[in-house]
């Protein structure tokens, strides 16, 4: 079951107090992203947040669940998709404490065959 639109769209509301807050749908599901960072996805209508440290002690107990196979295990978060002010502060700490993204090999241009 591929998550709906209207799902994303619910959850980057939840989620406007974060800056530079976006998503990009991926084979069905979304990931979540805060500025360049990978932060959650959005996986069969569940969110699921990248476990730090920082969230893990903001949360105290979360759950944890592997969100699609070979997948690691991620918070899924459920309680506090109603309270968007407790949301933003975890992605804000998980967005904190992830490393920043590693830098994309730049296209090797591609050879062209001469034109017979």
């Amino acid at each position: 079951m591929a998550t709906s639109e209207g799902f994303a769209t619910f959850v980057l509301e939840q989620l406007g107090g974060v800056e530079g807050i976006w998503a990009r749908k991926m084979f069905g599901e979304y990931a979540v992203y805060a500025g360049e960072k990978v932060v959650a996805f959005l996986v069969d209508n569940q969110l699921f947040v990248k476990p730090t440290d920082a969230g893990r002690a903001f949360l105290v107990t979360p759950s944890e669940e592997i969100p699609f196979p070979g997948a690691r295990p991620m918070f899924l978060v459920a309680d506090e998709l109603d309270d968007p002010e407790r949301l933003c502060e975890l992605v804000r700490r998980t967005s904190e404490a992830l490393p920043p993204p590693k830098p994309k090999r730049p296209k090797k241009p591609r050879e062209r065959k001469p034109a017979r």
